[in-house]
């Protein structure tokens, strides 16, 4: 299959080169040069989008630094740079995201971008459970066993896949895939007041996480995997 790989962290990030070796070291890397996340569906068309490409020959063919957002990767990756892209496959994500971040995510947007034009994709996410740090090598792993699965399971036009990894303690048994419905509750919306400032101070892990939705299924320690549609 030709895959197109993007994200919302940047062609730097760890999680990009984590998704490229899930993948055998497969996929086209289409990414932004900076990063971006939070960014939502955000294009860019009221300025030019420079390109860049690596100077190392053996990349050359297989890596593009987008100066645009996740979606505007996708965009040019489809109608431009890789015309005959099968999937787009957008994360590693360093946090979640789960339930309504969907909305707001860049990492998503890229895919949901693809869906737009026809072509099937899959969002990666890593919830961060904090003082824990992402294990990438852990994260590689479940990512080439979950995508083996999904790759496999059909996939309504105007679907795609919206995947979120738990963060586990060292040694914590490993984790099941399991299909779920996304959440629809807000996040946690509390702000500090300092004269005309507010300073958002909601904390996503006390965000409501309702039985079997993607939210519940992520924070109690297991793969958590929605169908979204357009």
């Amino acid at each position: 299959m030709t895959l197109i790989l993007t994200n919302d962290d940047g062609i730097d990030a760890p999680g990009i080169r984590a998704l490229q070796r899930a993948l055998d070291g497969n996929g086209i890397i289409v990414a932004p040069k900076e990063h971006l996340s939070g960014c939502g569906h955000q294009v860019t068309t009221d300025r030019p989008i420079h390109v860049g490409r690596p100077t190392v020959p053996e990349k050359s063919d297989t890596e593009y630094a987008v100066g645009g957002t996740p979606a505007d990767c996708s965009r040019l990756a489809i109608t431009h740079l890789c015309p005959d892209v099968e999937w787009v496959l957008s994360g590693i994500n360093a946090g979640g995201n789960l339930g309504v971040d969907v909305y707001m995510s860049g990492t998503v947007a890229a895919v949901r971008e693809a869906v737009i034009f026809g072509i099937p994709g899959i969002a990666i996410s890593h919830w961060i459970k904090k003082p824990l740090v992402i294990d990438w090598e852990r994260a590689t792993k479940w990512t080439a066993m979950l995508l083996a699965d999904l790759f496999s399971r059909p996939l309504d036009p105007g679907s795609f896949w919206n995947v979120n990894l738990p963060h586990l303690e060292p040694g914590a048994a490993e984790p099941d895939l399991v299909l779920c419905k996304p959440s629809t509750h807000p996040l946690p919306v509390q702000y500090r007041i300092e004269e005309d400032q507010y300073y958002y101070i909601g904390e996503y892990g006390k965000r409501d996480r309702a039985a079997g939705t993607d939210v519940d299924v992520c924070f109690y320690g297991n793969i958590a995997v929605t169908k979204l549609s357009l």
